[in-house]
């Protein structure tokens, strides 16, 4: 199992440069962050510090969209690092809901999102694509590599992601909801002809290691929030009861009021009360290692190969360094004999 480290690009830049170097000392393969241009700093600027300052560490938003800068704008970023550093990115990508929202728009359907994927991949790989319907191709690009995953929850968005992505990206780390996303993922890429490996399955969520289970479910409730903006979404466009998305995840949105993006991904959200300590547990990995290690080996053998770490709580630094000494060990190293 692979290891994935997501960040806010908070100011200062240097610091989500220092994090991310201390993620890759620690075992981390993968260093992510949200991509949202109103709410933090542009994290392509930041990607290439990071590049620069780390060895092997890939790179890349989760997740970007198809709204918020043009197909080829986006393509040519991840080209140019790609050139510069050596194939270090990956493009997570979905509708668009901080980044949409908070600039007055709504996010994109998923026909654009599906086009969006094709179309940047092949840009960034030097091929041809149509782009408002006219031929595009970046005449520069040389062996380019891009990865595509896509962020989904509901039946149409898993179809999608089954269909066209290179990776399936899950936030949430329940058990059960992962194995019902996954097996959604592997049949519409089975549906569509794909070798259903060939579909990487990312887990995103918050981790806090330590005793404190009150303290950590309050650092992460905030999450519960995120998550419930996509369910508001889902019960919108199929319905309460509709049996197309699991009660599991749609039951406790019921008390939802509202939301405050000025607030998103943050500790101190007031806009998650509603979310009770249960959907913290289950979405969330709180605990002593051992508890994060038992979960961990319970989605890896649902399929999930990597595990991306939220780590928007006040214990950034102890979290980073307790995987890379206890946890990814555990899930990454060959058993003794």
């Amino acid at each position: 199992m692979d290891f994935g480290l997501v960040l806010q690009t908070d100011p200062p830049g240097s610091a989500v440069v220092g994090l991310m170097r201390r993620a890759e000392r620690n075992g981390f393969r993968y260093g992510w962050t949200f991509d949202s241009a109103v709410l933090w700093q542009e994290p392509f600027v930041i990607y290439s510090r990071i590049l620069e300052h780390t060895r092997k560490l890939v790179v890349g938003p989760m997740v970007t969209n198809p709204g918020t800068r043009t197909w080829e704008v986006t393509a040519s970023a991840f080209a140019t690092l790609n050139d510069m550093y050596g194939n270090r990115t990956v493009c997570g990508i979905g509708r668009g809901d901080s980044a949409m929202r908070v600039a007055g728009r709504k996010p994109n359907t998923l026909a654009r999102l599906g086009e969006a994927i094709d179309v940047i991949r092949d840009l960034a790989e030097g091929r041809e694509a149509m782009v408002d319907g006219s031929p595009v191709r970046i005449p520069w690009v040389r062996d380019g590599h891009l990865p595509v995953w896509m962020a989904a929850y509901g039946p149409k968005a898993l179809a999608l992601a089954g269909q066209k992505a290179d990776g399936f990206i899950l936030q949430l780390a329940d058990p059960f909801l992962t194995e019902w996303m996954v097996k959604a993922v592997r049949q519409a890429a089975a549906d569509a002809g794909r070798d259903t490996s060939s579909v990487t399955i990312c887990v995103a969520a918050p981790a806090y290691v330590g005793d404190d289970l009150a303290h950590a479910r309050e650092q992460c409730r905030w999450f519960g929030g995120m998550v419930g903006n996509h369910v508001a979404d889902l019960v919108a466009r199929y319905g309460e009861h509709s049996g197309l998305v699991p009660e599991a995840l749609t039951d406790y949105i019921k008390a939802r009021e509202g939301y405050d993006y000025s607030h998103h991904g943050r500790a101190d959200n007031p806009s998650t009360a509603f979310v009770p300590d249960e959907i913290v547990d289950r979405f969330c990995l709180l605990g002593p290692p051992s508890a994060h290690i038992e979960r961990l080996k319970a989605l890896r053998a649902l399929g999930v190969d990597q595990f991306a770490v939220y780590a928007m709580h006040d214990a950034r630094e102890r979290v980073i360094d307790a995987y890379g000494a206890e946890i990814i060990p555990a899930l990454t190293q060959p058993p003794s004999r």
